[in-house]
């Protein structure tokens, strides 16, 4: 069964590693074969990977577009336990997106990674790279 995407103008893509841009009118394609795409709304670059929850998600999107992630999900457990030592409170979304990964299912482990930025975003987390308070 196809999926079909419809892409805002000038919304950009990645099918498969290519990073596709629309043109100046909004466009609908139809994916019939298996492949690892991502619109641009689900992606967050270097750049923008400020937090802690934004650079497990960057490592997820690595993992996700790979054709070996084997060096990404080390790195995604390294920094999921680092994760939990600062803020317990997101080991529940933590032990489901590793429990994804193991699955071999990464791209709901990314989908799941958004909801734990998500979460971040609502203040629930320290930026990564403030330190943490210091105890009374």
């Amino acid at each position: 069964m196809p999926l079909r995407l419809e892409l805002k103008p000038y919304e950009r893509l990645i099918i498969n590693g290519a990073l596709l841009r629309n043109g100046d009118r909004r466009s609908t394609f139809l994916i019939e074969t298996q492949c690892k795409f991502l619109r641009e709304s689900e992606i967050i670059t270097e750049s923008e990977a400020d937090t802690a929850c934004k650079q497990l998600h960057l490592t997820l999107t690595v993992i996700y577009l790979a054709d070996d992630p084997a060096q990404g999900i080390d790195l995604f457990f390294r920094q999921a336990t680092d994760l939990i030592r600062e803020a317990p409170a997101c080991a529940p979304q933590i032990a489901a997106i590793a429990a994804q990964i193991e699955a071999g299912d990464y791209y709901r482990a990314l989908k799941l990674s958004r909801k734990l930025v998500e979460w971040e975003s609502a203040g629930r987390l320290p930026p990564a790279d403030q330190p943490k308070p210091a105890a009374p």
